[in-house]
């Protein structure tokens, strides 16, 4: 089992800084940052649809370090080992007006696309190293956590403090535009704007955020990595998101946040089956994570682990974006009467679960999802951490 402490971040930026010598010619980087990945507590496939969401930031960082260049080329490597080939780009820095356009390899289109959007000022050219111990894939929003790394990098370049709404907005548009997928702003919000100790409550249609203490010593949050990654999931978020659309078209709504379970209800018939169940999630999870939200701050852990079975079950049966490996997991988690309650996180079709339990069950907990688990899982025993950081290089 994995514990995340600040020294992992240490080693982390130590091995990017040593790539980044051997990279470029023997000299130390000069700017460091980071960003963390997330792990959504509670409201899933609800950001996009201007609900509430409630992730909490992790130790899991996405670091990145580098240096100004005066000839206006960006050089940037990625140590990551998951990452397409080839692991090193170069490309000119964008002129007034120009654009950069999305390309491979895949994962550069993150750093293109934050490139793109950022619009503090004039960028020089640089070289740059991207070190992560975020699991690609896993539903610990690796993607986010690069996409924010790098807008962080740029302000240090251009010594920009800027607006950290602004700075989440322009790495969500980053990824609608350049790794086309059409995200909320969940990811991007927590990787910003995250705080050690607690969870961001965030509306996500008026963009305001709540901080939710998560600091109770005898509550452990694991998370447990199926290493499944099935394939469809680009394909079925959009479809999700067209459902969604649909419905609350139907239901004379802007979006599904403005819709209630009774007059969902009501319009049943104007749709078809997969149409409503899709709502029918959505408006629940809704509720459910302000619920969640509450029963958090009054440390009512049994009640959000109620909350939290009862969006697994909807994600399962009417959003139909688990699969077996991540039932699996939850199921044999909650055999363990020390589980306050268990559930994916994340779009869907493997990645991870997350699980709300007492600190004292931790490995027992642990050794019983290992023995009923058909494969392999991977297992972060985590705490709510700060969002991006900026940090001094030796």
């Amino acid at each position: 089992m994995e514990g995340l402490k600040d020294s992992d971040l240490g080693s982390l930026l130590a091995a990017a800084c040593g790539v980044y010598k051997r990279a470029f010619g023997g000299v130390d980087p000069k700017i460091g940052v980071s960003a963390p990945g997330r792990v959504n507590l509670i409201g899933e496939h609800t950001d996009y649809n201007q609900g509430f969401v409630l992730p909490m930031a992790l130790h899991l960082r996405t670091v990145m370090v580098g240096s100004p260049r005066q000839d206006g080329l960006i050089s940037i490597v990625t140590t990551a080992e998951e990452a397409d080939e080839p692991k090193s780009v170069q490309f000119l820095v964008p002129v007034e007006g120009g654009a950069l356009k999305p390309g491979e390899p895949q994962w550069a289109n993150y750093v293109k696309g934050v490139i793109q959007h950022y619009r503090a000022g004039p960028l020089p050219g640089f070289n740059a190293v991207i070190a992560s111990n975020i699991p690609l894939g896993g539903g610990l929003s690796s993607s986010a956590s690069l996409e924010v790394a790098t807008y962080t990098f740029l302000q240090q370049l251009c010594q920009d403090d800027g607006d950290p709404v602004a700075k989440a907005l322009a790495c969500q548009k980053a990824e609608h535009t350049f790794a086309m997928m059409p995200c909320g702003i969940m990811d991007q919000f927590i990787s910003v704007m995250g705080k050690e100790g607690h969870a961001l409550l965030i509306d996500c249609r008026s963009l305001e955020t709540h901080l939710v203490p998560l600091t109770d010593s005898n509550l452990v949050i694991l998370i447990t990595n199926s290493n499944v990654r099935h394939t469809l999931t680009g394909s079925e978020y959009s479809t999700r998101k067209r459902q969604c659309e649909e419905a609350a078209k139907v239901l004379g709504k802007a979006s599904l946040r403005e819709a209630s379970m009774s007059s969902l209800e009501a319009s049943k018939a104007l749709m078809s089956e997969e149409v409503y169940r899709r709502a029918r999630h959505v408006i629940g999870e809704i509720e459910r994570t302000t619920k969640a939200a509450e029963a958090l701050q009054s440390r009512n852990y049994k009640r959000f682990g109620q909350l939290m079975v009862e969006s697994h079950n909807s994600l399962r049966n009417d959003y139909e974006v688990s699969c077996a490996e991540l039932d699996e997991l939850v199921a044999a988690a909650l055999e363990d009467p020390g589980v306050y309650g268990s559930r994916m996180t994340g779009g869907g079709f493997g990645g991870c679960t997350v699980t709300l339990l007492e600190s004292s069950a931790t490995k027992k907990v642990v050794r019983h999802i290992k023995e009923k688990y058909s494969r392999t899982a991977t297992f972060y025993c985590t705490k709510a951490s700060d969002g991006t950081k900026v940090h001094s290089l030796p």
